[in-house]
């Protein structure tokens, strides 16, 4: 059983994820995504309630149910999230077209979410997150990756990138459309290298 810390990390992996998923949905219009979402909602749901059950069970005086009921709290905030990912979620399972100042506003916000599949000659290409820093040289970090049918979220340096396979990813607008560029074989890492010499030059 898995304790009281260990639920809470990973409700809160969970629901920072899933807004994250959630405004990728809308974003790019992906129903998979938006379904991903879902999956991960009732997950967040059924963690909430373990971890109630737990407290209920650690509880064994007033001084442990004042300290549990802050635990809870956060616990609850982290649900409130999820079901706040889970209803834009449904706004692309319904079909409904956001309005087009939603994508000028993620467009322009101070973090940039992209989605880009990775081409057979991309440098990405059968190697591991570890292998390639991605988060140190180009700001971009990896949030989730589409595999065929299925969703990876939450990456670690283990994780390894194949051909075809989405990734989703956060960062600058700069490393954004370098990401994409080497997702797509169209650049390097060593463009990016020059890009830097230039900058130091400057």
């Amino acid at each position: 059983m898995s304790s009281i810390k260990d639920i809470l990390i990973e409700m809160k992996n969970m629901s920072e994820l899933m807004v994250h998923l959630s405004y990728s949905a809308v974003l790019f219009n992906s129903k998979d995504a938006a379904y991903e979402v879902l999956r991960l909602e009732n997950r967040v749901n059924s963690l909430n309630y373990e971890i109630k059950t737990q407290s209920l069970l650690a509880a064994r005086s007033k001084e442990d149910a004042e300290r549990l009921t802050a635990l809870l709290e956060i616990a609850e905030a982290a649900e409130s999230i999820a079901d706040a990912a889970k209803d834009l979620a449904d706004i692309v399972i319904k079909g409904i077209k956001p309005h087009p100042v939603f994508k000028r506003v993620m467009e322009e916000s101070d973090e940039r979410i992209t989605g880009v599949s990775v081409v057979s000659n991309s440098e990405l290409c059968n190697k591991s997150l570890g292998e390639l820093l991605l988060n140190t040289r180009t700001g971009m970090r990896i949030i989730a990756i589409r595999r065929r049918d299925s969703w990876i979220y939450g990456p670690n340096k283990y994780t390894v990138i194949l051909e075809d396979d989405v990734l989703l990813a956060k960062g600058t607008e700069t490393g954004s459309d370098f990401l994409v560029q080497i997702a797509k074989g169209e650049k390097s890492f060593d463009d990016l290298s020059d890009i830097i010499d230039d900058i130091d030059d400057n």
